[in-house]
């Protein structure tokens, strides 16, 4: 499957709301193969060169219903970096029916506010989300179950993906009343 900018359905599209269908292990064929082609459009994206020449949105994660597919699988890739913009470790996961099992009290945001490969319109403000999660889920890139203990952006980026798989999009954590309302104890990344 070929995955770029006019294969990604946008938002109103009705299936963005649905939750997705859990996914039968061991993977099957198709299912298998559209889970390495949407890892492969993340990693193609966050190089410029191939986005502009391969019609790629730039992106740090995609689930498989913003492709059209009523299925619980994303996949991430997310760099970490110093101060001086170097990359210092990178997190990259293709997961199958995943779920959070924990959460921390303590929440964070996304300075900027967050962003979405399915809506193009702007939807300014903090989404607020828990700092600390833990993720159990079956990973095509280890071709395991695995446990991940995610915090700060990560934690972030992971949980807007399983969001998408419960037809919840970003914007609807938003607080219309006050969309840059600063929460006491909350970490703004």
């Amino acid at each position: 499957m070929i995955i770029n900018k006019d294969t990604i359905i946008v938002d109103p599209h009705p299936l963005l709301r649905k939750r997705a269908e859990k996914v039968v292990l061991p993977l099957g064929d198709e299912d298998r193969e559209l889970l390495e082609a949407m890892f492969t459009y993340v990693k193609k994206s966050q190089d410029d060169d191939i986005a502009e020449k391969e019609n790629l949105l730039p992106a740090v994660g995609i689930a498989a219903v913003q492709v059209g597919v009523d299925k619980q699988m994303t996949a991430v890739s997310v760099n970490d970096y110093d101060d001086d913009g170097n990359i210092t470790a990178t997190h990259e996961f293709a997961l199958v029916n995943p779920v959070i099992t924990q959460y921390s009290k303590k929440e964070a945001a996304l300075a900027a506010g967050e962003g979405c490969l399915s809506i193009r319109e702007e939807h300014e403000g903090y989404v607020y989300r828990p700092h600390r999660i833990t993720v159990k889920a079956y990973d095509l890139l280890q071709d395991k179950q695995i446990e991940i203990k995610a915090s700060g952006y990560l934690a972030i980026v992971l949980q807007h993906e399983i969001d998408h798989l419960k037809g919840i999009l970003f914007y609807d954590h938003i607080n219309t009343q006050n969309r840059w309302h600063e929460k006491a104890k909350a970490i703004i990344i």
